[in-house]
């Protein structure tokens, strides 16, 4: 493949980037054919051990949200099937697939896996993953006319259409860099908080998101670790209810990110202290669709 059908293939998948702020207009075509989205749940634990499994959604075959262990419980035949990863941050649970899964298909391929994240994000994966000690760069293999993978950045508030299928950036607050995503087509939206603390922005884009169906929102800490959870920039059960309070979308909620060994007891102060939402445990393999 030249160089010039590698660089373009996103266009001739229907792909386009828009930022709202700046009006410009999108790259390529818009799908005429709404498309359902199927989002199945590959991990959702702050940690490892038995059957779990950290941070990674499936968005029908071809798209990542996240690139944590789960994604090593696909079969060889869907790795190569994946075309795109959306970064949320760059934190070891949330991209430890990413090199073993370029380094495992990238041969089965036709054209380069596209990473996408904000610049900081990305630019801590070039500097601390793919930088030949910790890993290869797979940007310049085999070369850099014709990579394996490739760099894609986004900023917050800009959308991201793959054959009518929206991602939109959106802001998070943690210790370092990060984001979490809207997921829209035509028919709802599921928006993923990623990691974030006290976040109103994520607020402001939850109340403003049209046909909201689902929320996926972080709570890795009991209550009894609340200290640890503001010092590391995660919620737990009675911060997420302070957080709550600020929506005023309807969707069926669900905590992500609980810590091994701790899941009942901070599901049960998450039904305590916000238990009007009706929040539910994600669960490893569970589907949502759009």
């Amino acid at each position: 493949m030249d160089r010039e059908s590698v660089l373009h293939r996103e266009v001739d998948q229907g792909t386009e980037s828009r930022d709202p702020a700046s009006g410009a207009a999108p790259t390529a075509a818009k799908s005429t054919t709404p498309q359902t989205m199927k989002i199945r749940v590959l991990g959702c634990s702050g940690g490892i051990g038995g059957s779990l499994r950290t941070t990674a959604l499936l968005v029908d075959d071809d798209i990542l949200v996240d690139a944590g262990t789960g994604v090593g419980d696909l079969s060889l035949e869907s790795l190569a099937r994946i075309d795109h990863v959306f970064v949320t941050h760059s934190h070891l649970d949330h991209v430890t697939s990413i090199p073993f899964l370029v380094d495992t298909v990238c041969w089965m391929r036709a054209s380069p896996i596209v990473v996408y994240g904000i610049k900081e994000v990305l630019d801590i994966l070039r500097a601390h993953l793919f930088n030949w000690k910790i890993w290869p760069d797979f940007t310049q293999i085999p070369d850099g006319e014709k990579p394996f993978m490739v760099y894609r950045e986004i900023k917050v508030g800009q959308t991201v259409e793959i054959r009518g299928r929206r991602f939109t950036a959106i802001p998070a607050n943690h210790t370092v860099p990060a984001v979490g995503y809207a997921l829209e087509n035509s028919r709802a939206a599921l928006i993923f908080s990623g990691d974030t603390w006290v976040n109103d922005g994520l607020w402001k884009v939850v109340n403003a998101t049209k046909n909201l169906k689902y929320l996926i929102i972080e709570t890795a800490f009991s209550n009894k670790e609340r200290d640890i959870a503001t010092a590391s920039k995660h919620l737990c059960p009675a911060t997420l209810a302070e957080e709550l309070e600020k929506m005023r979308a309807t969707p069926e909620v669900f905590i992500t990110h609980l810590k091994p060994g701790e899941g009942a007891l901070t599901m049960k102060e998450v039904s305590q202290a916000a238990g009007r939402w009706r929040p539910r445990m994600l669960e490893n393999n569970q589907e949502f669709s759009l």
